[in-house]
């Protein structure tokens, strides 16, 4: 049995995150410089420890690049292309991690020049990093349909009109007002606060929170909230 394993190539294993952050107005995906070529943009990765699971090794890594906890982190994919990675055969387990700027712009590592970047204006990234964010997009919008998981994007308190703007920016296009706040209420997740949002109009907007306990139980459940992602609802 030994000799089976002897006989065996070693190869090494890297964890990529792509973190999207979103602050109010527009999505984003955090990227940092790399030093393989001058002015080289990739995602945030790191090497798989001896004793770590993949899961532990994808939050260290998210941890000291950015100094980022407790946020919501989910393994997008495995990328095993043999010429994915021209210096040395390279497999890269892919998550994504979902943010809100402004809860963690100051905790953000100046070491590795971590910058965000509109997720419809990226620069060329590294070896197949484009594609890693690609399938990501594909993987939020479905779950933001299907999910109450758009939440963990937003602050605590917010108003319909924010999580709207946070829809379209997932989406890349502009919901029906009326509509999505209907089908957004009825999903019966929020809690309605008695303070308004001020300065943007007379009336102000009501702040609402997420019922964190009716959330817990409907993470893995499927809620529709996006039943034709290609039409305004």
């Amino acid at each position: 049995m030994l000799d089976l394993y002897k006989e065996q190539h070693a190869y090494l294993l890297a964890l990529d995150s792509i973190i999207f952050g979103f602050d109010g107005e527009s999505l984003k995906i955090l990227l940092v410089k790399r030093g393989v070529e001058e002015q080289t943009w990739s995602l945030m990765g790191g090497w798989l420890q001896p004793r770590e699971s993949l899961e532990q090794a994808a939050a260290r890594i998210l941890f000291e690049l950015t100094s980022l906890t407790d946020v919501y982190l989910e393994q997008l994919y495995t990328f095993g292309d043999p010429d994915r990675d021209p210096i040395s055969r390279t497999i890269s387990v892919a998550y994504f991690a979902l943010v809100n700027v402004a809860d963690y712009a100051s905790k953000i590592s100046e070491t590795y020049q971590a910058r965000w970047f509109s997720l419809y204006d990226l620069p060329v990234l590294l070896f197949d990093h484009g594609q890693m964010v690609d399938l990501a997009i594909k993987r939020l919008r479905y779950k933001a349909a299907q999910h109450p998981i758009g939440f963990e994007l937003l602050p605590e308190k917010f108003t319909i009109p924010q999580l709207k703007k946070l829809y379209d920016a997932i989406y890349n296009t502009e919901f029906d007002k009326r509509n999505f706040s209907r089908k957004i209420l009825s999903t019966d997740l929020l809690i309605k606060l008695d303070e308004k949002q001020k300065g943007f109009s007379k009336k102000g907007a009501y702040y609402y929170q997420v019922d964190k306990a009716k959330y817990q139980q409907q993470t893995d459940s499927f809620l529709n909230f996006i039943p034709n992602p290609e039409a305004s609802l």
